[in-house]
């Protein structure tokens, strides 16, 4: 096949997608807002969902972070965020630390409940667009927060347009079944099999 033959052979099939896939974004109408879960035991889910909060930024969209269980913890992500973009994103910290520095259940339950207090009050705000709850399912994980409390706030209470993303590992099967849009981030490889220890600007 000449070369001339060759390129126009690519830009058919590529006219041929791009017809289908114009076809298929006619049926796309719907707007909401949505119910984004990040879970399973590889690493970018808290960096997707800030991803998502300098998306919003750019968008003009008011948004907001709670961030649970490691809090005590300072991370480039708060410190940007709190620096250049308080009035844009207000960010609440309700954990203390992870739990095996804690080592106290009761303290990790109230800090989790304050957290998920304040998460209903800025969901609820309707100039807020987009929250983040930041590694929210650990707590859900260790029973820190009532699943059923959070699932039928979710459903029932969060305004139509307003997004919530939830990150952490183990998602419980209620939050999954009821989010529009869930990613499992798989392990391959992680450098702290192989003894490196946490890099800033890669983990915090």
């Amino acid at each position: 096949m000449s070369e001339n033959a060759d390129a126009a052979s690519h830009r058919a099939k590529k006219q041929k997608i791009k017809a289908a896939r114009e076809k298929m974004m006619e049926t796309k109408t719907i707007e909401k807002g949505l119910v984004i879960v990040h879970t399973g035991a590889g690493k970018g889910k808290s960096s997707s969902g800030f991803g998502m909060i300098m998306r919003c930024i750019a968008h003009g969209m008011p948004c907001a972070v709670v961030q649970f269980i490691k809090g005590s913890r300072g991370t480039g992500e708060r410190e940007f965020l709190q620096r250049h973009f308080a009035e844009e994103c207000r960010f609440i910290v309700s954990g203390e630390g992870f739990t095996w520095d804690t080592q106290d259940r009761d303290r990790d339950i109230a800090a989790a409940r304050a957290g998920w207090e304040k998460a209903k009050e800025l969901i609820r705000d309707p100039e807020i667009r987009f929250v983040l709850l930041d590694e929210i399912n650990i707590a859900l994980r260790y029973d820190y927060l009532p699943i059923d409390e959070v699932v039928t706030f979710l459903r029932d209470e969060k305004p139509a347009m307003t997004h919530v993303a939830l990150t952490g590992r183990n998602a419980k099967p209620e939050l999954i079944e009821l989010a529009d849009l869930v990613t499992e981030m798989t392990l391959v490889k992680h450098p702290f099999r192989e003894g490196v220890k946490a890099q800033q600007g890669v983990e915090f």
